[in-house]
């Protein structure tokens, strides 16, 4: 089994900063490519940022030059900085890692969702 836990949500000024961290626990072989995804009320989940377990990033438009992806590998950990954020985006933040599992016989992978933080970003 494994287990994302998000945390480092909250509300903050238009403009200000926020740092997430999503950390994964379990039993875990490898974890290949990390990422955020955000759905705001009313609006389809979409892709934030993603890093590749070689490293490569990949961000959405709206926030390039505003948020950071990181990854701790001896920690099992994203982050996701957040500078000059902007009311638009407000969101319930996700981080999806796609784990190699296993169990006594086999290894497995999968995809794991962290249990969803909110942001809110006020005038």
């Amino acid at each position: 089994q494994v287990q994302l836990v998000e945390s480092g949500g909250g509300l903050v000024q238009a403009g200000g900063s926020l740092r997430l961290s999503c950390a994964a626990s379990g039993r875990i072989f490898s974890i290949m490519s990390m990422g955020w995804y955000r759905q705001a009320p009313g609006k389809q989940r979409e892709l934030v940022a993603s890093m590749s377990s070689g490293g490569n990033t990949n961000y959405a438009d709206s926030v390039k030059g505003r948020f950071t992806i990181s990854r701790d590998n001896a920690k099992n950990t994203v982050y996701l900085q957040m500078n000059s954020l902007k009311p638009e985006d407000t969101a319930v933040y996700y981080c999806k890692m796609a784990i190699v599992s296993y169990t006594s016989t086999q290894r497995y992978t999968s995809d794991y969702w962290g249990q969803g933080t909110q942001v809110t970003v006020s005038t």
